[in-house]
């Protein structure tokens, strides 16, 4: 009876949508959207939105029929204005770079502050009494906050923004840097850096929402490309100046200078306008009401707001449910997670292999980890390649079409691992361990980085639930990682350590080989992936 009230073309502009059962309006989402979820995840723009937030219209909102209290009434759907200024995406592409750099910079300085305790684990041991074991957990309960930390940001993201959340909770892992830095025992140390981890955790989990929001698709993969390196670029230079700052000035300086960078940063990030589109064009909304006095003037998300038990749903309990029930999603975190793991192994196995076979100080290892810089440089230089190629396909891409970044660089790890194992011997000079670095370095970027685009290609309506499931899976491994390592090589012995590790590399070397050739038919039997 109602439909009846509507036009023909309103009619038809309602065709092939979803009607949520619990909303009293009228829906027009893409098909298959996750209705309980907000549209614009904080994860890419590319997952589940109504074009509200792209488009650019000459009056700023769009009009869209709404059924409430078996009435119809019109919403005026505020939209961007045709060039905006105030579309992030209309900034100057000179501005949105420095924006990406800082924000790429913000995560550097997160990842960096993991692993600097490596410079004097020793220091902490002796200090408090306690065993080698328990002053690693510096690193591994920091990882481990890394993976709590999205579910809780991620969603508060999606109600306030991406700006409040940077200031609040990086300005929080700042301060916290502090009790470290003046720990009395080692309950404060390891308490305080489980905590830091979980408000350190946001960069990691809005840095790429917030390139999304200020690059086009079509302009994304040159700035995705260099902040792709910044997770795994971090810890590296942690370890390779922290074992400088522990033998000059002491562990507790290796917190102070972690908190004069953090603050840096926290002071950088503060200046930073917001970006997040449903939260610039909701305040566009909330003025235009206060202006005119009508209340039509809304956006998507006000219009379907999830309630509080939808957002449990999602950010608590899908990312898990979709780990035991999609083969992809399982496979390639578990892929992300093993080198996420083996960088971090690195750090406790570089010393043991470095001091024991050439006698290396702290400050000396740290310098060993140049060569995986190195490789994490080849890796930004191929990177836009891959774009380019990607971009240049002469039909519609596939989430497949991806992997062959992921194909290429696979081998290397491995390659890399093999490479240290074997040249680990007194007798070899140390240059050859070193080198090992470049291969290891040069593949993890390229891994990342390609496995990053799979999934939310993959998951395209569900990357918000598929990215927070790796994140969890790849902070696992790497928090256990450090735990074994130093025990592995003592009792494997330097080379069959590193075999080891090696052989299990190259087990999951096919994984991006046999997606490329049967993914699609995975997908095609999945209930969440894109068809």
């Amino acid at each position: 009876m109602l439909a009846s009230n509507l036009s023909e073309a309103e009619t038809a502009a309602t065709e092939n949508t979803a009607v949520a059962s619990h909303n009293p309006h009228d829906t027009e989402f893409p098909h298959g959207v996750d209705t309980t979820f907000p549209l614009y995840t904080t994860d890419t723009n590319r997952a589940g939105f109504t074009d509200e937030y792209t488009i650019e219209t000459r009056d700023g909102f769009k009009r869209k029929k709404s059924i409430v209290n078996e009435k119809v009434q019109e919403d005026l759907l505020v939209t961007w204005r045709i060039d905006d200024p105030e579309n992030p995406q209309n900034w100057s592409k000179r501005y949105r770079f420095i924006h990406t750099a800082v924000v790429a910079s913000l995560v550097v300085c997160v990842a960096f502050g993991s692993s600097c305790v490596t410079g004097d684990l020793s220091g902490v041991a002796d200090t408090f009494n306690v065993s080698m074991e328990v002053s690693i957990l510096q690193t591994s309960l920091m990882v481990c906050g890394f993976g709590v930390g999205p579910l809780l940001w991620s969603p508060l993201s999606e109600l306030y923004g991406r700006r409040p959340i940077y200031t609040i909770a990086f300005g929080v892992y700042t301060i916290f840097n502090i009790p470290c830095a003046l720990a009395q025992n080692i309950g404060t140390i390891l308490a305080f850096r489980f905590l830091g981890g979980v408000f350190a955790s946001a960069p990691l989990t809005l840095a790429g929402g917030s390139i999304s929001d200020i690059f086009a698709a079509s302009e994304r993969g040159n700035a995705i490309a260099w902040f792709a390196a910044a997770p795994y670029g971090g810890p590296v230079i942690g370890a390779l100046v922290s074992g400088f700052i522990g033998m000059g000035a002491g562990w507790r300086w290796i917190y102070w200078v972690n908190l004069i960078f953090a603050g840096v940063m926290w002071i950088m990030v503060s200046l930073l306008p917001e970006t997040y589109a449903p939260v610039l064009l909701a305040r566009r909304a909330a003025k235009l009401r206060k202006e005119t006095g009508n209340q039509a003037y809304l956006t998507e998300q006000e219009r379907f707001r999830a309630s509080f038990m939808q957002t449990v749903k999602v950010t608590m309990v899908r990312p898990f449910t979709m780990l035991l029930s999609e083969p992809i999603l399982v496979l390639m975190s578990l892929y992300v997670a093993l080198i996420y793991g083996l960088l971090y192994a690195f750090f406790f196995a570089y010393p043991v292999v470095f001091s024991e076979l050439y006698g290396f100080n702290d400050g000396q290892i740290g310098l060993t980890f140049i060569g995986i810089l190195i490789g994490t440089g080849l890796a930004l230089v191929v990177t836009p390649q891959l774009e380019k190629r990607y971009n240049s396909l002469g039909r519609e891409p596939t989430p497949e079409d991806r992997l062959p970044g992921m194909m290429f660089a696979a081998p290397f790890v491995p390659i890399s691992l093999f490479i240290f194992a074997w040249t680990s011997y007194p007798w070899v000079h140390w240059i050859g361990p070193t080198i090992s670095g470049i291969p290891f370095g040069f593949g993890m970027v390229l891994i990342y980085y390609t496995a990053n685009n799979y999934l939310i290609d993959t998951f395209i309506t569900y990357c918000a639930s598929a990215l927070a499931a790796k994140t969890v899976v790849r902070s696992g491994l790497g928090a256990a990682f450090p735990l074994f390592i130093t025990q592995m090589y003592h009792r494997l012995g330097f080379q069959w350590a590193s075999t080891l590790l090696a052989f299990i590399s190259l087990a999951m070397v096919p994984i991006p080989f046999a997606f490329y050739r049967y993914g699609a038919a995975v997908r095609a039997r999945s209930k969440t992936a894109s068809q």
